[in-house]
């Protein structure tokens, strides 16, 4: 007995003195969607030392069994993430089971100061999304996000800077994950690209998100980092002087400065941002148009400048207050100016008429000279308070309000002039218009999980804008003579758009599934005042509808490295003051531009079907195949005004689809040497009518870009890029190809602390038609206008970037809503 109880005593003190536990967590990503494959290593407080790491299962979920008492630190990581250290995990005899906290990983721009053997990848896939980290494209260092996005597989920039999303112009971006309703490329073009983390394309959204935007939404995630203490950042951007300077009036200037400062503790973070850039771009054009009224042809060839001067400046501001782990309080102020001149000083050398159209005898022939200088002004201030709440029962609710005060304007000064000798004036012309501009937005989202297989998500939206337009136009035929106002172009114009939305959505995972689906609806009211400066027209234009936004998305594992993917999403483009204000403005000499007061928005359904591939090595493929279809396609079609000039509108022209496939591939045949290379290729058509003809076109368009780096050694590296669009429709004619290749060196220096860029933009070294663009429209027998328009090439950037404090970038910053969709 005595033996028995000794022996059993034995094992007691045995495993009371080999006491172990087990930890539990589970690491999510960004969008809380969970993360399978993720590393979780554990390590002892005390010494740093590895003791064992385990990687999550398909909900991210993961288990460290058999440990002994001690205090330890958890580092979770996964491929393109930040890693994020969890310390201070106590293990004692009391407790077998450690449950912690859901980890949160972001995909951030930190891992250069942790040793890891791989490369972070170009893109990252998701069920609703694909994830471009920015940083890998070294030609937009010291540029714009224009300059970043450029490098996506959807993304096609054309020779006028007009940026498409597969094809189409209208497209929505959102800030840090936050909704935005200004002019989406005035947008990006107004960010720095040093400040650019990554580029998330969700072309199918949900019903989460607004559903402005036929091509979908860009969301612009700008730095951040994941630890305590302060960060500064300088970055100075100049350019060489011109090579080809196109004999234009003035010399261009490109050079710029952006600078970010963020200190970080438990409960404050705190960031200042400020940036200035001057881009000019230099360049020709040479057109030709004639037009046929009762059988006789007039025609007008023209060749001279067309330049641009553009000026960015702005501030920010944002605080962060965390007091506990439940609440956080964000209050932001950004404000700055911004201009864009575009000067086109144009020789019309061979203004001509004949009749009847066949006759080769002129009845008029004289040359003369235009002045067309267009300048873009906008003084923006705009504030945003958010607060977010986190729940017991880990339920979430988040508040956000922002308003905005945005004045737009700037004149227009057309002069038709004698040649060569221009102190002949034939007509001096002088528009402009001031547009203040009252923008607001309050959103309320709730998120909770109600049920084991899904999370359940609502929200409602309001949101107002009021702008209102105050347009002169003036006109004289001698330099001394006063300006008298012409009562027919003059006119106030006043839009007030209240929209108010509610929405539900479901998301979840089970097994090898991913899904998501709701629906958002939308209540829009819209009121549109005109009157003209003669008395004669005071007509409101009222446009009231209820629509229902359903998206659904699902995604499916193959296996580990392969996965299945289908969406289906219903969007709204709306339409902007300009493009609705229906008195003529002179854009230069063969040239009125006008809108439609019956403008109606345009409604989109599209659908996806996906594969992602991740291969050995580094490498990736992706395919997407989509289908697009748009009612009441908006489109700019001209219509004769008189002999010489053309009456550009913008009107619904009928039905527009898309019918493409996009891909993309990350490849790395060499351990130096790494490619990402994506196209898209659709069939467009558009079938419609405009001024009771009918429009009837389709083509097949196409768009490559090519990003190729060269690493010689750890700090320095070569990388060639090259973007292409083909031949494209409109539903008056066809745009030509533009292409633009680019060249970038980039060497780092002081432990990386110093990194500058050499840039060689627009290759083209006399032998190629880079950063040319032919634009040609035509009604036949009506007119007939194509203008080769011609950009600078060969120019040379240099761009200094220092870090000059220790820690990371914290900076978080909002951005206009309302105004930049105007500008």
């Amino acid at each position: 007995m005595a033996k028995g109880t000794f022996i059993v005593f034995f094992f007691l003190i045995v495993s009371l003195t080999s006491a172990t536990a087990q930890i539990q967590g589970k690491i999510i990503d960004e969008q809380n969607i969970p993360l399978e494959y993720a590393t979780a290593a554990l390590f002892k407080q005390s010494d740093g030392s590895l003791v064992t790491g385990v990687i999550t299962d398909i909900d991210g979920i993961f288990r460290i069994e058999n440990i002994e008492n001690g205090t330890y630190y958890i580092e979770a990581s996964f491929i393109g993430y930040d890693i994020k250290t969890i310390k201070n995990i106590s293990i004692t005899n009391s407790k077998n089971v450690k449950q912690l906290e859901n980890i949160q990983l972001i995909l951030g721009n930190q891992l250069n100061e942790v040793v890891v053997q791989g490369e972070r990848a170009t893109v990252i896939n998701k069920i609703d999304r694909q994830v471009f980290d920015a940083q890998k494209f070294k030609n937009a260092k010291g540029g714009t996000g224009v300059d970043v996005i450029r490098n996506l597989p959807s993304v096609s920039i054309d020779a006028q800077g007009e940026i498409s999303v597969r094809g189409s112009t209208g497209f929505m971006v959102l800030l840090n994950g936050k909704p935005t309703q200004g002019n989406a490329s005035a947008l990006i073009a107004q960010l720095p690209a040093n400040a650019i983390e990554r580029v998330e394309v969700i072309t199918a959204p949900s019903a989460k998100y607004d559903p402005e935007g036929k091509a979908g939404i860009l969301n612009i995630i700008t730095k951040k980092g994941a630890t305590d203490g302060a960060y500064g950042q300088l970055n100075l951007k100049g350019g060489l002087p011109s090579i080809e300077t196109y004999d234009n009036d003035k010399f261009h200037q490109r050079y710029g400065i952006d600078a970010t400062y963020n200190i970080r503790n438990d409960k404050w973070n705190i960031s200042f941002g400020a940036n200035y850039q001057r881009n000019d771009l230099g360049g020709r054009r040479e057109g030709d148009v004639f037009t046929i009224i009762n059988d006789i042809l007039t025609q007008f060839p023209s060749s001279g400048e067309r330049s641009f001067d553009e000026v960015n400046y702005n501030g920010r501001l944002t605080v962060d207050f965390t007091p506990d782990t439940t609440n956080t309080f964000s209050l932001g102020f950004f404000a700055g100016k911004r201009s864009k001149d575009r000067l086109a000083d144009i020789v019309y050398y061979d203004n001509h008429a004949r009749t009847p159209v066949e006759n080769e005898n002129r009845f008029r022939t004289f040359s003369y000279y235009n002045h067309n200088l267009r300048i873009r002004t906008s003084d923006f201030a705009l504030g945003s308070f958010d607060y977010t709440h986190l729940f017991k029962n880990k339920s979430t609710l988040s508040t956000s309000f922002l308003y905005e005060y945005t004045l737009l304007g700037g004149p227009t000064v057309n002069q038709n002039l004698g040649h060569p000798d221009n102190s002949i004036v034939y007509q001096d012309e002088y528009n402009t218009n001031d547009n203040p501009l009252n923008g607001l937005r309050l959103q309320v989202d709730y998120a909770f999980k109600p049920f084991k297989f899904g999370t359940l998500e609502a929200g409602y939206q309001y949101r107002n804008l009021n702008h209102t337009g105050d347009f002169v136009y003036q006109r004289r035929t001698d330099y001394n003579a006063d300006f008298a106002l012409v009562p027919d172009f003059s006119s106030e114009v006043d839009l007030n758009r209240t929209i108010n939305s509610a929405y539900t959505q479901l998301t979840g995972k089970s097994d090898k599934w991913n899904y998501a689906a709701g629906a958002r609806l939308e209540l829009t009211n819209r009121t549109l005042d005109l009157r003209d400066k003669a008395n004669t027209i005071d007509t409101t234009y009222t446009y009231d509808f209820t629509k229902l936004y359903p998206s659904a998305s699902l995604q499916y594992a193959l296996s580990e490295r392969t996965k299945l993917k289908a969406s289906y999403s219903k969007r709204v483009e709306r339409t902007t003051t300009f493009k609705m204000n229906p008195f003529p403005e002179r854009e230069h000499s063969e040239t009125l531009e006008q809108g439609d007061p019956t403008l109606k928005p345009e409604f989109i359904d599209l659908i996806e079907l996906g594969i992602t591939e991740n291969l050995k090595g580094g490498n990736s493929l992706f395919a997407t195949a989509y289908y697009r279809n748009v009612k009441n396609v908006v489109n700019r079609v001209n219509t004769i005004y008189n002999d010489t000039i053309l009456n550009r509108i913008y009107s619904n022209v009928g039905t527009a689809k898309a019918l493409g496939l996009e891909i993309g591939t990350q490849l790395k045949p060499t351990k130096n040497w790494s490619n990402f290379i994506g196209a898209n290729l659709y069939s467009y058509k558009i079938d419609g009518s405009f001024d009771n003809k009918p429009i009837a076109t389709d083509a097949t368009v196409y768009s490559v870009n090519l990003n190729s780096t060269y690493n010689f050694w750890e700090n320095a590296s070569l990388q060639f890029t090259f973007n292409y669009l083909s031949e494209r429709i409109t539903a008056q004619g066809e745009d030509s190809r533009f292409y633009s290749p680019n060249l970038t060196f980039q060497k780092s220096f002081l432990k990386d602390r110093l990194t500058a860029t050499l840039q060689w933009q627009n290759i083209d070294m006399g032998l190629l038609a880079t950063n040319e663009q032919r634009i040609t429209t035509y009604r036949p027998n009506e007119f007939y206008t194509t203008t080769n328009y011609v950009y600078e090439v060969d120019m040379v950037m240099l761009n200094v970037s220092y870090t000059f404090k220790n820690g990371k970038n914290q900076s978080k910053f909002i951005d206009s809503e309302f105004g930049k969709r105007e500008f």
